[in-house]
């Protein structure tokens, strides 16, 4: 009799249990990782002229490093890893520092040019990184290191109004200037008569002749 009140007991319960929240607790479990990539030696890291985010450009996927975190997209997704190899969990959002990565850079790794000047990189184990990020941006080593290895070029570093211009710029309706602000904005003001309640002009003195009583009430006061 016992075990008959006991399971329905429990029936009851797991029917009146809301549903999302049981699967609510799959939702982490199930999101994939990356696989694995092999590495014969510890690979070398450059880092990207005009910033202080780390790749590694001798292998055949995006891998940074960045805030003392390594950082990899994947299928859509970012992932994070205190090491570059492995420990890879799933990241919410995109971040920040990607933005400020051109798409080819690793063209001119290859031609050892960016942006059309000599580029001059040098190649950082790996395992200096996650010791030395952190005095290095704090100290700018790599402007007073020969400029980023950069022959020639001056760089100007972005600052958050900057982006949040760019920003605005690229999303329509979100404060950026369309064209048709534009046009408005160049169109000389109209001009608009005073009203009642403003101090008088010169067009307003300029009365009719045969308008007597306004020139004796004014007159009176």
């Amino acid at each position: 009799m016992k075990k008959i009140v006991v399971g329905s007991i429990l029936w009851m319960l797991a029917a009146v249990l809301p549903i999302p929240a049981m699967a609510g607790v799959d939702i982490h479990v199930s999101i994939p990782l990356p696989p694995p990539v092999v590495f014969s030696a510890p690979p070398a890291a450059v880092v990207i002229p005009g910033t202080y985010v780390y790749a590694l450009p001798d292998v055949p996927v995006d891998i940074f490093f960045y805030g003392g975190w390594w950082w990899r997209p994947w299928e859509g997704r970012w992932y994070r890893s205190r090491q570059y190899d492995s420990g890879w969990s799933a990241y919410h959002g995109v971040p920040a520092f990607h933005s400020r990565i051109p798409t080819g850079w690793r063209n001119d790794y290859r031609a050892r040019h960016w942006k059309g000047h000599p580029w001059d990189y040098r190649n950082i184990p790996p395992g200096q990184l996650p010791h030395n990020w952190k005095t290095w941006k704090r100290n700018k080593h790599w402007e007073k290191e020969n400029n980023w290895g950069v022959r020639g070029m001056k760089f100007q570093p972005s600052s958050r109004k900057d982006h949040r211009k760019h920003v605005s710029q690229r999303r329509p309706g979100s404060g950026g200037h369309s064209p048709h602000a534009q046009f408005h904005r160049g169109q000389p003001h109209r001009q608009v008569s005073p009203g009642p309640h403003q101090q008088p002009g010169q067009k307003d003195r300029q009365k009719d002749p045969h308008d007597r009583g306004g020139d004796k009430r004014q007159a009176r006061r």
